[in-house]
């Protein structure tokens, strides 16, 4: 772990070390040291770059959950320390919603809901990041529709023209990482699938997953089975079936006492022009962010985590259509 500090044993150990540290140890003033004074920020609900934006952001979070926890199930990452590292880290999150804040007067309420976050890292420093939070988990948690959320939002903000923009092609802004993964086998086994889900290739789900898979979906849905495998993929590209899906990045790591496990990062861009998981077709442009972790066995593809911000699409779509 060159230039990396000598307690951290590994990368997985200084990104799952350095979230307990920041959050739930409280060192925020740690970011002044593991985050890079201008790093990019990218979420589905927007862009926010420099340190001092992260810093405001965590502490108003933890004002408003401060018993929030983050428990690191797994970091999938590739690079070198001399060259830097990328890691996609999966969090379960637990908090309690016992301050006034972004989602309004403390309500008491108890969440549980999932992150996956891309950082990349070198140097002992984060300069470049990919943020997903299930936004969808969270506000339904909360008692709300996803859309409403989003239209309160959007009000609350001051109207389409000056409320917080979404994450998109033209909003977003390029960072220092530009690589995109590694040579990993089931790296390349994933993105080849998606990439085949996405061109309608539907049957492949069949094949490539597990009887008994397990599914983790946007909403905190978990599921199981072949079947609530197609009608997740089906529904979001039955949603935006003119929209072009590209893979951003891909990687996979094989070690010792674990599955074989792949990451991807992906985006879907175009118009919301079908029948699918977000309603009438409204003619849209939308762009949606997606993070994947997969697990494989012997039987093929066994458990399956993804992500996207439905509040960040609806607000997209709202922002166009009221």
């Amino acid at each position: 772990m060159k230039g990396f500090d000598a307690k951290f044993s590994d990368f997985p150990d200084y990104i799952l070390g350095i979230t307990k540290e920041i959050w739930e140890d409280r060192g925020i003033h740690t970011l002044h040291r593991y985050y890079a004074e201008d790093i990019v920020v990218r979420s589905p609900a927007s862009v926010v770059v420099g340190n001092q934006g992260v810093i405001a952001a965590t502490m108003a979070t933890l004002s408003e959950f401060p018993d929030r926890q983050l428990l690191g199930e797994d970091v999938i990452w590739c690079g070198t320390p001399e060259t830097g590292m990328l890691s996609s880290h999966r969090i379960v999150s637990t908090a309690t919603h016992a301050g006034d804040g972004v989602y309004g007067p403390a309500t008491g309420t108890k969440l549980t809901y999932r992150i996956l976050a891309d950082c990349h890292a070198i140097d002992n420093q984060i300069n470049d990041e990919w943020l997903i939070r299930d936004q969808g988990a969270i506000v339904r948690q909360m008692g709300w529709d996803p859309k409403a959320y989003a239209a309160g939002l959007i009000e609350a903000e001051g109207g389409p023209d000056a409320c917080v923009q979404p994450l998109t092609p033209a909003t977003d802004r390029p960072g220092p990482y530009t690589g995109t993964g590694n040579d990993d086998e089931f790296g390349a086994r994933y993105a080849d699938m998606l990439t085949r889900i996405m061109t309608a290739e539907m049957a492949l789900i069949g094949t490539e997953y597990d009887r008994a898979c397990q599914l983790e979906h946007p909403g905190a849905v978990t599921a199981h089975g072949r079947e609530a495998a197609d009608r997740f993929w089906m529904g979001l590209r039955a949603a935006f079936p003119s929209a072009t899906f590209r893979i951003e990045h891909a990687m996979g790591n094989q070690d010792p006492m674990m599955s074989p496990r792949a990451a991807v990062r992906w985006s879907l861009t175009g118009k919301h022009d079908g029948w699918g998981a977000f309603g009438r077709p409204t003619g849209a442009e939308v762009h949606v962010l997606g993070i994947s972790h997969a697990e494989y066995g012997p039987r093929g593809l066994r458990r399956d985590y993804v992500l996207y911000d439905e509040t960040a699409i609806w607000k997209q779509i709202v922002m166009q259509t009221g």
